[in-house]
């Protein structure tokens, strides 16, 4: 599963929801690979992100980085940002993953994202630096499948969008 996550109307805040519809919108996967947009869901993703056996999540990570600063967090770094209170939509999607455990039925995580430089504007649009970025995300999102042994095409894919939660 991809699984992009944020809020799309508080600029970069939405960079997740923004990297997955561009992917949706590019590639095809097999049947087994689900792309989802989680919004700012947080703990009623539960449900959802207990299903997959790999889990791919595409956020907004401030890290106290760079504007731009790329990221990959995998293993002990996730429960890390649990302390770093980023926004209310990390905390409780980093809860949901940490509920993930009573169900004995806890995904192979990996997240990937970049230090924002806007969460606070109201805005749809990403800022200049962050929307540049969109394609180097899209990579790390690709080489993680790469890594997986998941196949994909290249190419506008014309099924339906992204399955809202």
């Amino acid at each position: 599963m991809i699984l992009g996550v944020g809020c799309i109307l508080f600029s970069d805040e939405g960079f997740g929801v923004r990297v997955i519809e561009k992917i949706q919108q590019n590639y095809t996967f097999p049947d087994n690979v689900t792309i989802v947009d989680g919004g700012v869901l947080g703990v009623n993703l539960l449900g959802v992100i207990s299903q997959p056996d790999h889990l791919i999540v595409v956020d907004a990570i401030r890290n106290k980085g760079n504007t731009g600063d790329l990221y990959r967090l995998e293993g002990d770094a996730i429960p890390e940002r649990i302390r770093a209170k980023n926004s209310l939509h990390q905390v409780d999607f980093l809860e949901a993953l940490t509920l993930c455990q009573a169900l004995d039925k806890v995904p192979e995580t990996v997240i990937v994202g970049i230090e924002p430089e806007d969460i606070e504007t109201l805005s749809i649009e990403l800022t200049p630096a962050i929307q540049k970025k969109v394609d180097p995300v899209i990579d790390m999102v690709l080489s993680e499948l790469d890594r997986l042994g998941v196949s994909y095409k290249k190419g506008a894919n014309k099924n339906v969008p992204c399955n809202p939660i």
